[in-house]
């Protein structure tokens, strides 16, 4: 083949890779969108125990204790919580009184999302009784089932665990809001995690008044969890590795099976073709993510479609080697100053944490 018949998003120098993100454009079946809502595989063996408090920082240690607590609470939490699920003609128990979750805050990188797996691992409930997702990906199992499907797939659950708690958009907002009114009627538990409390989710973005207006119901269902420390990632780490050439990333591809070798440009334009709830299954077999040319993304849009990949592929443990730029020049001043500015920051972290793991995948 040919540089003139390049598929559209691949360097030239990678036409020959076996794999491209480029080249794919899944469709995901919303049974498999129920049945993913479980811990990523990162945090397929994470536990309470395994979690390692920063000494310095007393408020993770009392995190710990605070949701061990919370998980054997949950024990008898739910009557019809036996057996198979079944989506529909469940009888809700009574609600209980008082608050029903627990919202984790802190910065990125604190250890937020291993304390929510741990305590999904932790409820004893048959793993069809409790949920774990993203926040966008709980709005699009609503977008995939339906309102009242999804309170009704979700609302015998004992656990609904959402991480990276975000309302960027006000429909979103009232969406996710209403959802969670009608899950804790039901008598679901909720635990959620962000880098933002409850009462201040709406600061500094589009249509902030709707937000605060919606949110301050919806806090009231949780009771605030302070957990403070530094990025963990980085405590104690070298400094990231520098990006590489295009011909080491290319190598790397070559020598790692299963990578995957896009030029970086025209995977930020492939991004945009495919729907975000689509990332996961994107990254599908893939074992490494070899970038070439990487560059600042150019606007707002784009640059959060990359935080959703990023999080996939931390999810998924799925080193990134790169060439270009540095991953923490990805976002421009403004975006790291503006409202979304901890989403930015949390996709630096995970892609610089990504990128070590790449580390092995060069001939030294």
């Amino acid at each position: 083949m040919s540089s003139s018949t390049a598929v559209p998003g691949q360097s030239p120098i990678a036409e020959a890779a076996p794999l491209s993100l480029c080249a794919r454009e899944p469709r995901v079946p919303a049974d498999r969108l129920v049945a993913e809502m479980v811990p990523p595989p990162r945090f397929d063996s994470v536990r309470f125990e395994t979690y390692v408090p920063d000494p310095n920082q007393p408020s993770q240690t009392e995190a710990v204790r605070v949701l061990s607590g919370f998980a054997g609470g949950l024990g008898g939490a739910h009557a019809t919580g036996a057996g198979k699920r079944k989506w529909f003609s469940r009888k809700a128990p009574a609600a209980p009184a008082g608050p029903r979750g627990v919202y984790l805050d802190g910065g990125y990188g604190v250890g937020k999302t291993h304390l929510l797996a741990s305590l999904w691992h932790a409820t004893p409930a048959a793993p069809s009784l409790k949920a774990f997702g993203t926040f966008v990906e709980l709005t699009n199992l609503v977008g995939a089932l339906g309102f009242q499907q999804t309170v009704q797939t979700l609302g015998g659950h004992r656990l609904l665990c959402i991480d990276e708690f975000e309302l960027d958009d006000p429909g979103d907002t009232v969406l996710v809001s209403s959802l969670l009114s009608r899950l804790v009627e039901a008598g679901v538990a909720l635990a959620a995690t962000s880098n933002t409390l409850p009462g201040k989710l709406g600061e500094g973005r589009f249509a902030s008044a709707d937000f605060l207006r919606e949110i301050q119901g919806l806090s009231s269902h949780f009771r605030p969890l302070r957990i403070d420390g530094e990025d963990y990632r980085h405590r104690g780490l070298p400094e990231a590795p520098p990006p590489y050439s295009d011909e080491q990333v290319t190598k790397g591809a070559y020598a790692t099976p299963g990578a995957a070798l896009d030029d970086f440009p025209g995977l930020l334009e492939h991004l945009a073709r495919v729907h975000p709830s689509r990332y996961g299954a994107m990254t599908d077999g893939i074992s490494a993510v070899c970038l070439t040319g990487v560059e600042p993304v150019p606007d707002q849009s784009t640059a959060l479609r990359l935080v959703v990949l990023a999080d996939r592929l931390y999810d998924r443990e799925v080193p990134v080697l790169a060439s270009g730029l540095p991953f923490d020049k990805l976002f421009s001043d403004e975006m790291l100053n503006g409202g979304y500015r901890k989403k930015y920051f949390r996709a630096i972290s995970r892609l610089t944490a990504l990128a070590r793991d790449a580390k092995g995948l060069v001939a030294q």
